[in-house]
């Protein structure tokens, strides 16, 4: 199997398993309806870990743009690979979303809850205020970038890794995921937004797309920021790009702190 291939097929899975816990907990008449925020965040935490199996030793397991853009910001991982990379988890990630369509066919139309619907496939912010959400996704890309390559440097038992990254999943989703949904991935939340906007889903919203740079964007710059931070922290390697990018997250912060008093609830 090519890396190509992996990669989509790892975010397939991913996709198939996360957004469909989601569509279980939701969507009328699922057996699983109700099963709540700590049922969708073990779901997903372990459909991280299943792709990453089927995966990982093909491709590596990125499953996700901002991990691929911040190991090759730090030089491990080649940029000529990137643009394959992203175009495969966008595509997996799609697939996997119509799947999920299709696995929960006869349920759209008796849920009456657009949002709830879109939530199937992509996240929104329970409180809207760009700055604040894209803050939210900054900070648990980089907890989950940075989360990464600590895993990396303990001596772990073969076959465990995987595992531990879908653990820190989970710890991300239940501290960090409640203002945002926590994407922490572009291709998870863009791929299934745009199924959304083309599959014919019964009584369906509009697809979020004011709100959907959020989850492209804040990944991009927390996933940097989170290999530069374990580069010049963990490893000592000092790094202009990691001063770049801290000067424009404070920008971010502070721009936040100054607009958050007209933000409507």
């Amino acid at each position: 199997m090519s890396t190509f291939t992996a990669e989509l097929i790892g975010t397939m899975i991913l996709i198939l398993f996360g957004g469909g816990v989601v569509a279980g907990a939701l969507l009328y008449k699922s057996k699983g309806n109700g099963g709540g925020w700590v049922v969708i965040t073990f779901a997903w935490g372990l459909a991280v870990a299943m792709a990453a199996y089927a995966v990982g030793g093909i491709s590596g397991a990125h499953l996700n743009p901002a991990l691929t853009i911040a190991l090759a910001t730090i030089g491990s991982f080649p940029w000529a690979d990137v643009p394959a990379y992203i175009v495969a988890q966008m595509i997996g990630a799609f697939l996997g979303a119509t799947l999920v369509y299709f696995m929960y066919l006869p349920h759209w139309k008796g849920t009456e809850d657009s949002d709830a619907k879109l939530a199937v496939f992509s996240t929104m912010p329970a409180i809207k205020h760009p700055l604040s959400n894209l803050i939210s996704e900054i900070i648990g890309t980089f907890m989950l970038v940075l989360g990464i390559l600590a895993l990396g440097t303990n001596t772990i038992t073969d076959g465990l890794n995987p595992f531990l990254v879908g653990m820190l999943i989970v710890v991300i989703g239940m501290a960090l995921g409640g203002p945002t949904g926590y994407a922490i991935n572009p291709a998870r939340d863009l791929g299934p937004r745009i199924a959304h906007f083309l599959l014919p889903i019964p009584g369906k919203r509009d697809s979020g797309w004011s709100y959907a740079w959020v989850p492209v964007v804040g990944p991009i710059i927390g996933g940097a920021f989170g290999a530069l931070f374990f580069q010049q922290i963990f490893e000592g390697k000092n790094s202009v790009a990691f001063w770049i990018l801290a000067v424009v997250i404070a920008a971010i912060f502070v721009g936040a702190q100054a607009t958050v008093k007209n933000v409507r609830d």
